[in-house]
């Protein structure tokens, strides 16, 4: 299995079901070296979604009491696990990433930091799960992947915004 993509790339790869492995080798090293309950670390993402063809890397949901405590020993123990703090601004998230070596140009891994039980965080939760429910959401779901990849040669923001109203659609399902 090859993890990674670099800087603005946006690449599709087929299902591979070593994802759920790596995700959950992850979890285990994050639990030993935060501290932080099993409960509090999700798989999330195309990686986790069943069959879904994705980008190759593992994107993972950390859920905290509160954002504004996240500190810098939380932080350290984060590097510890091999993961850096990005310069995303993004509402209600902190993002870290793990790169492949030491010359940060190919990310592996993302763990996305929110307020546990939060909006936000189940949010992310019931797109997983409705996606991995719903045969049809998925088939959607890589048709307008796949749509934008013929039809764009932009990076990774314009990926996410591609999708984002297909996305709030789903999430608009919860409430």
């Amino acid at each position: 299995m090859k993890l990674g993509l670099g800087r603005n790339e946006v690449r599709i790869v087929d299902y591979n079901s070593d994802w759920k492995a790596e995700s959950e080798r992850v979890k285990k090293d994050l639990m030993e070296s935060t501290g932080l309950e099993e409960n509090r670390i999700e798989h999330i993402g195309s990686t986790a979604i069943k069959a879904m063809p994705a980008k190759p890397i593992i994107d993972l949901l950390v859920g905290v009491d509160n954002l504004e405590s996240v500190d810098k020993p939380l932080l350290q123990s984060f590097k510890k696990a091999g993961f850096l703090r990005l310069k995303v601004e993004r509402p209600g998230e902190i993002v870290l990433a793990k790169f492949e070596d030491d010359s940060y140009q190919v990310k592996t891994h993302y763990i996305h930091l929110v307020e546990y039980q939060k909006p936000l965080w189940k949010n992310l939760i019931f797109f997983r799960d409705y996606l991995n429910s719903n045969e049809y959401a998925r088939h959607r779901y890589l048709n307008i992947k796949e749509e934008f990849l013929r039809s764009n040669s932009l990076g990774i923001r314009e990926y996410t915004d591609y999708k984002e109203a297909f996305v709030k659609e789903i999430i608009d399902k919860r409430t």
